[in-house]
């Protein structure tokens, strides 16, 4: 039986960017592993971090959601005091026997090799996977230190890749100008703004509280999708004349029970008569949006009515929604983490002149999509589509 190849990228990812996920992603798709852990480091030796580990894991976690191969390992965040790579290649030795290691650098980290504690023994337990970059000014010092290292026993290949234009440095900045930076990907991003990480302007009130609560309530795909509707319900608010802080809390908790088993769902509906629809009782799919404004309300502390009424009709939609509850329920159709479907590509198109129509027409697509299978549409969908065809 073939040997498990195991990937490593490690780092401090304060923020993880663009850059870091190429490199995962390509080493993937190129077949030289079969698996890929990024390894946020908890307290790196050789700088500061800006950002808690915590929320550094968080952010790794929110990102690597994207690619099933991607198995983000807080091995190195749990463990104290001063962190080793050869402390983790053992631990990893006896958590995955029968497993060949490649350690993944770019040419800077390979330069400083040379410096990490028992070297001669790290070099034993994996291999070294060199991200080289056709534009790199040290090119030629880079490769001789790849022979002199090979001729110290360790074993190194090449992988050459595009570069990306990102940097954690240069985020952090952009971040504190208030600009958001196209090196992040949007979940991330959203998280440093809710957060005021880094200096990012826009920083909500119950934003450390909320996310805590949601990422230990919502798995890693539903906490990346919550944190892109939240991004994407603010600039459809901007865009269309409304409060955008109203459209961001919605879009964040918006999924906040998705989640939870289904009985509970059910005994909070029949606990707090949320409902006496059936229907929406008797599936996931509908009924999460009901709980899920009670628990905003009760768990998570929201008072506004109108982010409340977001939350409870983002997936059915609902006559005479107003605009705010409008953003949210579009936003959670035409995020950009969202797999594409049939049409997405022209509801986002229209969002960018019309809320009624980009609205109608995702409305439109869903109904289409649920008859053509079999599925139950329930009535408050074809009744929001005939009521926004009276409003155009």
């Amino acid at each position: 039986m073939a040997r498990l190849r195991t990937g490593i990228l490690g780092g401090a990812f304060d923020p993880i960017h663009q850059g870091h996920m190429h490199v995962a992603v390509s080493v993937l798709d190129s077949g030289l592993v079969d698996q890929l852990l990024i390894m946020p480091t908890g307290h790196p030796a050789y700088k500061a971090c800006m950002a808690c580990a915590e929320d550094r894991w968080k952010m790794v976690v929110a990102a690597a959601s994207a690619d099933k191969r991607l198995i983000p390992s807080r091995m190195e965040i749990d463990r104290t005091g001063t962190i080793y790579s050869i402390d983790t290649l053992l631990a990893l030795r006896d958590l995955i026997p029968d497993t060949d290691f490649f350690y993944i650098l770019g040419e800077d980290a390979m330069m400083n090799l040379h410096k990490w504690h028992r070297l001669n023994e790290v070099v034993s337990l994996c291999s070294f996977l060199i991200c080289r970059r056709p534009d790199h000014p040290l090119a030629d010092q880079a490769e001789s230190e790849k022979r002199r290292l090979i001729s110290m026993g360790a074993r190194i290949s090449d992988f050459r890749i595009e570069p990306v234009s990102a940097s954690s440095t240069g985020i952090r900045e952009a971040l504190s100008r208030g600009e958001a930076p196209a090196g992040l990907c949007v979940p991330v991003r959203e998280f440093c703004r809710c957060k005021g990480l880094y200096g990012a302007a826009g920083k909500m009130d119950e934003a450390d509280r909320w996310i805590n609560q949601l990422f230990d309530a919502l798995k890693p795909t539903r906490f990346a999708h919550s944190l892109s509707v939240a991004d994407t319900s603010r600039l459809l608010a901007l865009r269309f004349g409304e409060n955008p802080l109203q459209a961001e809390q919605a879009g964040l908790l918006h999924d906040c029970a998705k989640c939870l088993p289904l009985s509970e769902m059910q005994k909070i509906a029949r606990d707090h008569q949320l409902t006496q629809d059936e229907s929406i009782l008797s599936t996931g799919a509908l009924l999460h949006s009901v709980a899920g404004a009670w628990l905003a309300r009760e768990r998570y502390g929201v008072t506004d009515p109108e982010v409340l009424e977001a939350i409870a009709w983002h997936n059915t939609g609902h006559v005479g929604m107003s605009r705010l509850a409008m953003c949210v329920c579009l936003a959670d159709y035409i995020e950009p983490m969202r797999r594409d479907i049939p049409h997405l590509q022209e509801v986002r198109a229209m969002a960018e002149s019309s809320l009624e129509r980009a609205l109608l027409l995702s409305l439109e697509n869903t109904s289409d999509y649920v008859l053509s299978r079999g599925g139950f549409l329930h009535p408050n969908t074809t009744e929001t589509i005939a009521w926004l065809k009276t409003q155009l």
